[in-house]
């Protein structure tokens, strides 16, 4: 039996009920992971898991027209990510990536593919992206074309489930209200099939972030049909406790800014 991971949602705001809700899934998406083999080292508990299959999942995402489309491409730091953020250098696309846990004043990583220093899965990787990437703020960003999320669940309506932190739905209502994404930004989450949920399976709240995309290492789901809209830029600040706000440089500037 898989240890209990200690939960990233300490200081998180909002309804205890929603909050165990959605702790109890994890709980679940984490023992089927570790019970079927299916999770990578250091292992799915507590984390954003990094999944047999993630590179199969990154081809299919290659395979997609709005990855094509795609010049610029903001994309979580996890592990299972890596080889999308991998393959977006390759392809000569320009990738943000987020400073961990949002913990500077300039909160992300600029990866240009003309400019690393070693090769496109090194640079990936955080501690590669520290050597290659640039540090910048949020107003330094170019417009985004594809976002893609990392998730402890999916639905099949389009919601997403993370480990607790909030700070992937932080990232995209920071960007958001900078202007450089809005309402018809593709969003994507790679994921293995066991981390994906029926319709109405996932307890979400009003700063939560659908998907569009749920890529898989044998399918992909287009939820664009069924998932709720999206408020780029919409901060909930209810739901930030003061803990959060304090942790992250950025949000405590735009509160002073209010």
């Amino acid at each position: 039996m898989p240890r209990r991971a200690s939960r990233h949602d300490h200081d998180a705001g909002g309804s205890a009920e929603l909050l165990a809700a959605k702790s109890a899934l994890r709980e679940e998406v984490w023992s089927a992971l570790t019970e079927s083999r299916a999770a990578r080292f250091p292992g799915a508990a507590g984390r954003i898991p990094n999944f047999v299959g993630a590179e199969a999942a990154a081809e299919r995402l290659r395979e997609r027209p709005e990855w094509r489309r795609a010049r610029t491409v903001k994309a979580n730091p996890d592990a299972a990510q890596l080889p999308v953020r991998q393959r977006a250098l390759e392809d000569g696309k320009t990738v943000y990536m987020a400073v961990p846990r949002l913990a500077e004043a300039d909160p992300f990583f600029l990866l240009d593919p003309d400019h690393l220093a070693g090769t496109p899965r090194k640079a990936a990787s955080i501690s590669g992206a520290k050597r290659s990437a640039r540090r910048v703020a949020v107003r330094d960003l170019d417009p985004v074309d594809l976002v893609v999320l990392g998730s402890v669940a999916v639905g099949e309506d389009g919601t997403r489930l993370g480990k607790g932190g909030g700070f992937a739905d932080l990232e995209y209502a920071l960007a958001g209200a900078a202007g450089l994404i809005g309402e018809d930004t593709v969003v994507v989450s790679t994921v293995h099939e066991s981390q994906v949920r029926p319709a109405g399976a996932i307890p979400t709240t009003a700063h939560d972030v659908p998907v569009d995309l749920i890529v898989t290492p044998d399918r992909v789901v287009d939820c664009r049909p069924h998932r709720r809209p999206r408020a780029p830029g919409e901060i909930h600040w209810s739901e930030l406790t003061e803990e959060k706000i304090a942790a992250i440089p950025l949000l405590a500037a735009l509160r002073s800014a209010r």
